[in-house]
């Protein structure tokens, strides 16, 4: 039985034909297009302070100084926006192929953000482009590690709704043990108490087929509730003998780490932020080409005919489940050990869900969710920038902190349409059945 058509495909005679986004759909997305194009050149382009915007490129302790860049802010605002309405247009009239027009989506939100950006800079203060990108990455990291976690369990067949929980849990004891036994011990313990949630939703969702979303939902309850005792339990009064890890300090890798604003962004940082790089690679590279990420693949999709071919489905969803939960659980010990230095409760504040809204933005793929996280983590720390440059226009604090979870919504919502999960992603699998 085929997989029904979404509006970028026509299945006909069993064939799957390639056709344009729907009608409806391309109207809306190119008025949205003509809409922020219009805000950039008429809003973005008229209310700054008519000095130039300047942008840093400059971070502690470089050893190649980048001069500072200086422009005009409004003729770049203007000439952005033309350039956006533009492709507005011409999605409407002609229409973008669903490729070109992701790539036009991406051109469009870094052209939108650079001029809103230099608009930012014209409140008098320098824009420190590199500090922002190194805070993005930053605020990455855990959405990047949970979005891995939760790749690796829905491309088995499983919904890990309980990312969130995982990380909670492994921000507590990588803290905890942390501070009792030292830095990478609480790494090892993140990692464990992760896995351990991990098991407990295969267990739940494999042996005995429970409904994976409500089973993702009661273990992030179950996490928040047990971490949140065991704080007042055992922290909160001996803080420094059980919650004062101190964090991993940044481990500059030597040459790299000298690459003016790139070298500063991605090569100076710490142990968790690097083993992420590996991580990333590794499943986007087994998943492709390996045998398991082949055997991971067929599970999720069809996993009676992977069946059929001798391939052990419940146990490759065991292992892939609590090695999801594994990767949550790393993506926890940074929230403490590998940023803050200490645990709170709820740190993790909704993390979890914006990297499982990564995986979806990313067509559960590693570069798709990749891509996703690292643009929620500018959001994120975008809100910094903008508090400390002074814009032309004073935004409340309030609608900062809703920045990271407005860029979420939108772009779930808007900017990935219909996407297609693992064929069987939620399906339960009973042996022998039909």
């Amino acid at each position: 039985m085929s997989a029904p058509a979404t509006d970028e495909e026509l299945v006909v005679h069993h064939k799957t034909v390639r056709v344009g986004p729907s009608r409806t759909r391309r109207t809306v997305v190119a008025i949205a297009l003509v809409v922020i194009g219009l805000f950039t050149a008429l809003v973005l382009g008229t209310t700054g302070t008519q000095t130039d915007a300047k942008f840093g490129f400059d971070a502690g302790g470089a050893q190649v100084h980048v001069p500072t860049l200086s422009f005009a802010e409004a003729p770049f605002c203007f000439v952005v926006g033309a350039l956006i309405v533009l492709a507005g247009i011409y999605h409407l009239v002609r229409g973008f192929t669903p490729v070109a027009m992701r790539w036009v989506g991406s051109g469009v939100g870094v052209l939108f953000l650079l001029a809103f950006l230099a608009w930012a800079g014209t409140g008098g203060k320098t824009v420190q482009f590199t500090s922002l990108l190194q805070q993005g990455l930053l605020l990455a990291t855990p959405l990047v590690l949970g979005a891995m976690g939760g790749i690796l369990c829905e491309r088995s067949g499983v919904i890990n709704v309980a990312i969130e929980g995982q990380m909670l849990a492994g921000a507590f004891a990588g803290a905890l043990l942390g501070t009792v036994a030292g830095l990478f011990a609480g790494v090892i313990a993140a990692i464990v108490v992760g896995g351990l949630l991990g098991l407990l939703l295969a267990v739940f969702a494999i042996k005995f087929l429970v409904n994976q979303v409500i089973l993702g939902v009661v273990l992030n309850v179950l996490a928040l509730g047990l971490t949140g005792y065991l704080f007042d339990a055992i922290m909160a009064n001996n803080s420094n003998g059980t919650n004062n890890p101190s964090f991993f300090d940044p481990a500059k890798i030597p040459l790299l780490g000298d690459i003016p604003v790139v070298g500063p962004v991605l090569f100076d940082q710490n142990y968790i932020v690097y083993a992420m790089y590996v991580i990333v690679i590794v499943i986007d590279v087994a998943l492709i080409r390996t045998r398991w990420g082949l055997r991971t693949r067929a599970v999720g999709e069809h996993p009676q005919a992977a069946d059929t071919v001798g391939i052990n489905v419940l146990r490759l969803r065991y292992q892939n489940v609590v090695l999801g939960g594994c990767v949550a659980g790393l993506a926890g010990a940074f929230l403490t050990i590998g940023n803050v230095g200490s645990f709170s409760k709820n740190i993790s504040s909704g993390q979890g869900f914006i990297a499982l809204a990564a995986v979806i933005f990313g067509r559960w793929t590693p570069r798709g969710a990749l891509g996703a996280a690292l643009l929620f983590g500018f959001a994120g720390a975008l809100q910094s920038v903008l508090s400390f440059v002074n814009p032309p226009l004073q935004i409340n604090s309030n609608l900062l902190n809703m920045l990271p979870y407005v860029v979420t919504i939108f772009a779930v919502a808007g900017l990935v349409g219909r996407v297609r999960a693992p064929a069987a992603d939620g399906e339960p699998y009973v042996k022998g059945s039909a």
